[in-house]
This record gives C-alpha cells, structure tokens and sequence, in this order.
C-alpha cells in the first residue's frame, strides 16, 4: 500500500525553513505584525474547534469517571512530575531555552482530533475520547500556566523567556482561547451543518493558520541568531528525550489500566488520550504566554519533535490493535489481553 504523505509534518518543515530564510517578515517589527496577527489566528483556530466540536459526543462520554481520572492525571500530574525530573538532569548540558521547551511539552494538554480519530481507528471508547480530549484543552487553559510560572519562579529554568503574571496569562487565554471556542459552540446550530460539508476546507485553514503561527514563533530566534549557536545535535538530543518520555509515560499508563481492570475499549482511550500532547493548543498558549520572545522557537522545539512522533507510533498501534481484536482469542468478554499487547510494544 502507497504510503500517505503528512502534508502537515511537511508543512512545519516548511514554516521553519522559511522562517530561517526570511524571518523579516514574522519578526518583531515585521510587515506580518506578529503582535496582531498572532492573537487573531489563536481566536480563530479554536473558534473553529469550537465550531466542529460536538457536545451530543461529548455528553455520552461523561460517565467513565476512572478513565478521566487516569487520563487527566497522566497529562496534568505524571507528565509535569517526570518534566521535573528531565529539567534537572539536563541542567547544564542542554540550552536553558530547551530545558524550558521540555518542561514546557509536559504541562501542554492532550490533542482533541487525533486522539479521538485513532481510538477509533483503534476500537477503542470514542465518546470517553472526546470527553477527556476536550477536558484537557480546558483544563490546559489554568494548569498549563500554572506549572509554567510555578517552574520558573521557582528557578528550575533560567530561560531567556523570562517569568511571566499568572493573572494576565490566564485573562489573555480566555480571551483568546476559550471566548472564540465558546462563541463556535454558539454558533454550531448555524453553521455546524456548513462545517460538517466542508470538513476539509476548515481543517486546512486551521491547520494553516497553525503553519503561520509557527512561522513567526521561530523569525525572533532567526533573527538573533539563537539557532546558529546549536547545531543538530541537539535536535538528536531532544528527538530521543521525547521518545523515551512516550514511551515511558505509554507504559506506565497500560500498567494502571491493566491494575483497574479496565476492559479494551476503555484502556485504548486511556492510552491515546493520556500519552499525547497537543501542538494545536501548546503553538497558541505559549504565543501568548511567551509573546514574540526569541526564546519560543526553541521552547516549541520538543513539542513539535513529539508531535509527529506520537502519531507516527499510535497511528502503527492503532492499526495492530484493530487487527488483534478480529483474533477470537482477543474477544472473550470484551478485554484486550494484556500480555499479547505487552508482546507486540516489547517488539516496537
């Protein structure tokens, strides 16, 4: 089978490569006005999430208590706690900036769409992905700033981007974030039907305005020249700090679920929802948490590293796991055997 192409990976790739070849542009000052064009393409892409997100899904997943309870705690708990962990054992030997970066992608929230597209793609419990997907975003809109402010004002990190009000922060994100999200829930009975019909052109505008927000996240940093001071290396570097901590987090996660009992639907939404990390809110959040500092580039750095990580190796389970549930073996009662998926990550 021809292998389908991640326009939107190509797309980062692109944003960053223009962004080092003319970051006038998107820089501070620039004909772009980054200060401006940043907070409108925030409000709109989460307008637009607002618009295509469904609340009658949403509802039906609300009853699986221990599931959001696992997951809320692996993206708000256990992966700050182990970003703790990275941001000491990294102090000087890594950049401030990154070590920041690496904080920074353990306190951002869960993804929406691709947590629920591959728990379905999966087999798994979609309406308690959507519910907890969600949750996250919202959660994310006080944790994610509280873990923030908490490491820097604590002196865990001496990055350039400063400290910032915790107040300010949070006014600014539900300007920015939750009012448009809100007002696209409003608006659904309208023009729900009219997204629905033209799924594809808002995906591409929104991830488009991702794409632009990434592009003036790294023209500061260009400009100042902040990458010329690191070479590959540390893009290697955080490459294998961001896939040991997926599959470290994975892990942990199968282990909690399989001591709860949980049956297989249910543990593929825990898995998916709780190990994944949201670019399309962490890009908006730290645009407004860090403003045009030239430190953002290499703050998003993990993020964006991760990203695709993490959709590349749940996209290859997902495809596994759906096809072990076609194994009668694997049907008695509705439970994933636990040591069988043990087999197959001991393999990956």
């Amino acid at each position: 089978m021809k292998p389908k192409i991640d326009w939107f990976l190509l797309g980062m790739l692109l944003a960053i490569g223009l962004a080092w070849l003319y970051p006038a542009p998107g820089a501070r000052g620039g004909w772009l006005h980054p200060e401006l064009i940043t907070s409108l393409g925030v409000a709109l892409v989460f307008y637009l999430n607002g618009l295509s997100l469904s609340f009658a899904s949403l509802r039906q997943g609300i009853m699986k208590w221990k599931v959001h309870v696992v997951v809320q705690g692996a993206v708000f708990l256990l992966f700050p706690l182990i970003g703790l962990g990275l941001i000491s054992v990294t102090r000087g030997w890594l950049p401030e900036d990154l070590r920041l970066g690496l904080f920074y992608l353990c306190a951002s929230p869960s993804t929406v769409s691709s947590s629920v597209a591959l728990t379905a793609a999966a087999g798994g419990n979609v309406p308690a992905a959507i519910f907890n997907a969600t949750t996250s975003s919202l959660l994310g809109v006080v944790l994610t700033p509280l873990w923030m402010a908490t490491v820097l004002q604590a002196g865990h990190s001496n990055s350039t981007a400063g400290s910032f009000s915790m107040q300010e922060v949070i006014w600014e994100l539900l300007l920015w974030l939750v009012l448009p999200l809100v007002l696209g829930q409003l608006c659904r009975p309208w023009l729900g039907g009219w997204v629905t019909r033209h799924r594809r052109f808002v995906s591409s505008v929104d991830r488009g305005t991702i794409l632009l927000l990434i592009y003036t996240s790294f023209c500061d940093s260009m400009v100042l020249g902040i990458w010329t001071k690191h070479g590959l290396m540390v893009v290697a570097i955080t490459a294998a700090i961001t896939l040991a901590l997926f599959y470290l987090v994975f892990f942990i996660l199968s282990a909690v679920c399989q001591g709860l009992m949980f049956n297989r639907e249910d543990w593929i939404a825990t898995v998916f929802c709780g190990s994944k990390k949201s670019m399309a809110t962490a890009v908006p959040m730290a645009q407004i948490m860090f403003g045009t500092s030239p430190a953002l580039g290499m703050i998003l750095l993990p993020i964006m590293i991760y990203h695709p990580l993490q959709l590349v190796i749940c996209g290859l389970l997902a495809t596994r796991w759906k096809k072990l549930a076609l194994d009668s073996t694997l049907k008695s009662e509705g439970q994933i055997n636990p040591s069988a998926a043990q087999s197959f990550d001991n393999q990956n």
